[in-house]
């Protein structure tokens, strides 16, 4: 049930929605694109400025010691911390600054922040500076109506997200930042809508395999081993062997959309011999380099997935003495789910069922978002992704969020931390 006190934030919230609205356009003027790391410094400050108006302590965490980070490219995350009566409960919200290349076909200017029909429009609009904004709002709401909370709050803009994170919340989880001893609570607002949560994902294994073959003239090629060719006989055992059986292996996550909830192998790209189209020097391939996406589930183990790839090249290996083959691993990430029964899941489902009318929908994402760094690294086990804007529209020409989710997002939020942290 709704009290007094919070009608009162939900009004606040649509008193400040055309501030609100103004201010992601700002942010989304910032074109942080990733890669290579632009326009970083820029959000965390035109972040942090707002922090301190609302009478956060704010710290610029730079990844100093990461090999992402530079000079011309700094990786700069922005913590901030309103102190409440207690030390804990402490809700932390996290979101990332890095947006994905524009890209081509969009029908606009993909850096302005064009308002159209209900919706703003542009790179990072859905995923995710909606979210960063809705979460600042939701703060600004409560301090609005003159409420002092007795938890904590802390709120971070972090890097690199579209690249793995490492040195944005992975970075601060590994420094300390986020743990057991100061973080109860994590809301990441990544672009489910707004009567979805999101509980976890599926994990990665992102590997890559290396053929080695033997140069030879190309006009003798019965002289040498080619090396594409031998990366050509791992890429049919993988579609005609590996992929069958994995295709069948399916998880009990509510993953969306359902045809990903069963355990993939991608191809992300393939690199060998000749570059160019013009007329190259005459030798059979030496080496071939390929990179492999296996998503796996949380019903299998890390060790078996990988073993499965080294059990497939020993394969080709014994049948063939010129087959040469190495794996690398380039990334593992293991499956997270937060349980369902947990109190910041049940929470921030009443709010929204209260507020919007809709029942929640419980989903786990597809891909990985920074909820692995939090739940591994921070060993902080209630977190979710919660927050404005539609996931299909992420990295897509034309991506948008509509104000209205914006809006909805952001007083489920407020509600969602008065509850939590509690009013003095």
């Amino acid at each position: 049930m709704i009290t007094s006190v919070e009608q009162d934030i939900v009004e606040k919230i649509d008193d400040l929605q055309e501030n609100m609205v103004k201010f992601l356009q700002e942010l989304v003027r910032i074109p942080s694109v990733n890669p290579p790391g632009e326009g970083y410094h820029q959000c965390a400050e035109l972040l942090g400025d707002k922090l301190k108006l609302l009478g956060f302590d704010t710290q610029y965490v730079i990844a100093e010691n990461h090999p992402d980070h530079s000079k011309k490219y700094p990786r700069v995350n922005l913590v901030g911390r309103l102190n409440g009566d207690l030390p804990m409960p402490t809700l932390h919200f996290n979101g990332h600054t890095d947006v994905v290349p524009a890209g081509a076909n969009w029908t606009v200017d993909p850096f302005q922040g064009i308002v159209k029909d209900g919706k703003i429009y542009g790179r990072g609009t859905s995923d995710m500076k909606g979210g960063l904004v809705a979460a600042l709002f939701a703060v600004a709401a409560i301090r609005e109506a003159d409420i002092e909370l007795r938890g904590s709050l802390e709120y971070s803009a972090t890097v690199d997200e579209e690249t793995g994170g490492f040195a944005g919340m992975d970075y601060l989880a590994r420094k300390g930042w986020i743990s057991p001893e100061r973080t109860s609570y994590v809301i990441i607002p990544e672009p489910f809508g707004p009567n979805r949560i999101c509980l976890g994902h599926r994990g990665v294994y992102w590997f890559q395999i290396d053929t080695f073959g033997r140069t030879a003239h190309g006009s003798m090629p019965f002289l040498g081993v080619n090396a594409i060719s031998l990366m050509g006989r791992i890429l049919r055992e993988i579609e005609s062997k590996l992929m069958p059986v994995i295709s069948n292996r399916i998880t009990n996550m509510p993953v969306e959309p359902p045809e990903a909830r069963y355990a993939t192998i991608n191809v992300n790209g393939i690199v060998g011999g000749q570059k160019g189209p013009s007329v190259g020097s005459p030798c059979v391939v030496d080496h071939c380099s390929a990179i492999f996406d296996r998503r796996y589930l949380k019903e299998e183990s890390f060790s078996d997935v990988k073993k499965e790839i080294e059990d497939l090249l020993s394969t080709l290996a014994q049948e063939d003495s010129n087959f040469s083959s190495e794996v690398s691993d380039l990334m593992v990430v293991h499956p997270v789910e937060t349980d369902p029964n947990t109190k910041l899941v049940q929470t921030t489902a009443q709010t929204i069922e209260e507020l919007i009318g809709d029942s929640t929908q419980f989903v786990a994402s597809p891909g990985t978002y920074d909820h692995k760094h939090v739940y591994n690294t921070g060993r902080v086990k209630q977190c979710i992704a919660y927050g404005p804007g539609l996931l299909h529209l992420a990295h897509q020409p034309d991506e948008y969020c509509s104000i209205d989710d914006l809006v909805q997002s952001c007083k489920v939020m407020a509600l969602t931390m008065v509850r939590l942290l509690g009013i003095k």
